[in-house]
């Protein structure tokens, strides 16, 4: 496949002036590489590229007006409900000193409602810190902040950088979905590397093989069976991301809510095109060549391999549960009657809640991986990951 014009994808020629610039940027560091660059480098340039990248620049991305909608902005019972497990965490840890650290907050819907809940159950972090890449969702965070009563928003913080380390709650929803991937090729016995090459200006997939001993390959299948041409993904940058989690969270815990699937799915005879999808303007389509910084591109998560990576970085998986199966366990339908009693039958919070939970909607492709530390290894969660 070849990359074409946007000139008639995009809505202007602002659109157009910015997705051109991040062409070109893209261009110039191909030609510097030799003319070719791993899949995982491009997909990193397109959406992290600073200024110029899908989420490092300006465009909307959340709601009715950007590309997708997450669980926080259909409800706020996702984040009274969520706020249930935390709050247990930071009581087990008993400090004076804890820190919520979440990761790439969106709109800061879910940090807003989060923080309404905890001070209802008189169980606030010191500090609500919040690690965020593009500059227009970080504005539209500390607008909802300014929202909250000042004892609140005192406790807020962004911060630049990866902290050295904190006691308290790592939160990260649908995050590791938006990391850059490395696309594999299994074909003619042999696993391939996906790659862009430059010709001309024209943007051409291309692979390279991989040698048999190349950590991408870690934990892999004999592919006897599989279908040929068979593709997939590897997040080597969501690995890394358990790597440094480790080092920093001393103690406490580790949410994690994304779409994957464990090994045994994620790897799998019937699913040989992978899982790479592209999102703009709530229309999702298998191209990354299109619509260059204004479309969201993601993968869905090898929960084994996550799982895998944070056991080796010394913490633990404690639950690993389909979305559904978690929400109502830590009282999801208990929130959703207490709306009904505040105000009557809330039929929009009845239809999120459903969207949540159904098996069609979010409920069992979405899945919430909780990880310790220093407590003990949970069997039946090892046994579900194939640990």
């Amino acid at each position: 496949m070849e990359w074409y014009s946007t000139e008639a994808l995009l809505p202007d020629v602002a659109a157009r002036n910015h997705s051109q610039q991040l062409i070109r940027h893209i261009n110039d560091v191909i030609r510097a590489a030799g003319g070719w660059i791993d899949f995982a480098d491009f997909m990193d340039r397109l959406l992290y590229a600073p200024g110029l990248g899908y989420y490092a620049a300006g465009a909307v991305k959340l709601g009715p007006a950007g590309d997708f909608t997450t669980a926080p902005e259909m409800t706020p019972l996702f984040a009274r409900t969520l706020a249930h497990p935390i709050a247990r965490t930071l009581r087990e840890l008993n400090r004076q000193e804890t820190t919520l650290l979440e990761l790439g907050a969106g709109t800061g819907q879910l940090a807003q409602d989060l923080l309404k809940a905890l001070a209802k159950q008189d169980c606030l972090p010191a500090r609500y810190a919040i690690l965020e890449v593009s500059t227009d969702l970080r504005q539209r965070q500390q607008e909802k902040i300014r929202q909250l009563p000042p004892a609140l928003q005192q406790r807020v913080e962004w911060l630049e950088h990866w902290p050295a380390e904190l006691e308290g709650v790592v939160l990260a929803n649908e995050v590791l979905d938006a990391l850059p991937v490395q696309r594999l090729r299994w074909q003619d016995g042999q696993w391939h590397q996906w790659g862009v090459a430059v010709t001309e200006e024209a943007w051409h997939w291309q692979t390279r093989p991989l040698s048999a001993g190349s950590p991408l390959l870690e934990g892999m299948p004999v592919m006897t069976g599989y279908p040929e041409p068979y593709d997939t993904e590897v997040a080597l940058a969501a690995e890394g991301l358990m790597a440094l989690l480790g080092q920093t969270l001393k103690a406490g815990r580790a949410f994690f809510i994304d779409y994957g699937f464990p090994a045994r799915e994620f790897i799998h005879p019937q699913r040989s095109g992978g899982t790479l999808m592209c999102h703009y303007r709530h229309h999702a389509h298998g191209d990354p060549f299109l619509y260059p910084g204004h479309q969201d591109i993601t993968a869905h998560v090898d929960f084994t391999r996550m799982a895998r990576a944070a056991r080796r970085a010394g913490l633990q998986p404690e639950t690993w549960q389909t979305q559904a199966a978690w929400l109502i366990e830590e009282g999801i339908l208990h929130e959703l009657e207490k709306v009904h009693g505040e105000a009557g039958t809330d039929y929009r919070a009845v239809s999120a809640v459903q969207k949540l939970l159904s098996p069609a909607e979010m409920g069992e492709l979405f899945k919430v991986l909780v990880l310790g530390r220093g407590g003990p290894e949970n069997e039946s969660v090892s046994t579900l990951l194939g640990l």
